[in-house]
């Protein structure tokens, strides 16, 4: 699955405009966000690249990018060189922290020393910015699931294959709630209106000439 910029936002937290500085290429310090499918001939974000993502911005809130940038030049200096996703990257409330269950490293103030730290689950709700709450990632509304072994990761109707934006057009185009079942049987009226509402959320993210009227 490849997620658009806006959608990558809005599955982080990071803003568009965010996005696009972080993928910017400042040499080897300006790469840590890049798009791992690539950016052309538009950037194109994996599942693995949200997970990333949505970690920086949580960490954005306590500490300066460079910072952040730091901590991963120092977690890369320790020969760890994967995707950033393969690590769980928390703050101890003053550092930047490499979690481990046995043995947690800072690698902000003091480089590769043992810490004790506390696990954050990223995948749950938070709030990056004032007005705004992303939702957990992998169930950002009731009725609406994101699963990579589901149509890649694109966000669908809870236990169905049917996109959630297919249900929102229909409802855009017109369609009463109580009509949808006649369209996907599979789609409650609830979970129609929980896909109109996540639709909303995300067409936030997009500049404000290419949102929806």
């Amino acid at each position: 699955m490849a997620y658009s910029t806006h959608m990558a936002a809005a599955l982080s937290g990071a803003t568009v405009s965010q996005l696009r500085s972080w993928r910017i290429n400042r040499g080897a310090k300006g790469q840590f966000l890049m798009p791992e499918l690539g950016t052309r001939p538009r950037a194109a974000y994996s599942f693995r690249d949200v997970l990333a993502l949505r970690t920086c911005v949580r960490l954005r809130q306590d500490f300066s990018l460079q910072k952040i940038r730091t901590a991963i030049g120092t977690l890369r200096g320790l020969g760890e060189t994967a995707h950033l996703a393969s690590y769980q990257l928390v703050t101890d409330g003053s550092s930047i922290v490499l979690y481990d269950d046995e043995h947690p490293t800072d690698l902000l103030d003091r480089p590769g020393q043992r810490v004790v730290a506390t696990l954050t689950d990223i995948l749950e709700p938070f709030a990056p910015r004032p007005g705004v709450v992303v939702p957990h990632l992998l169930h950002p509304a009731t009725h609406v699931a994101v699963d990579p072994a589901n149509q890649g990761g694109h966000p669908v109707i809870t236990g169905t294959r049917v996109p959630y934006e297919a249900v929102a057009e229909l409802l855009e185009d017109g369609v009463p709630l109580e009509r949808i079942p006649d369209y996907y049987p599979a789609v409650t009226v609830e979970a129609a209106r929980d896909a109109a509402e996540f639709a909303r959320y995300v067409d936030s993210y997009l500049p404000s000439g290419n949102r929806a009227s």
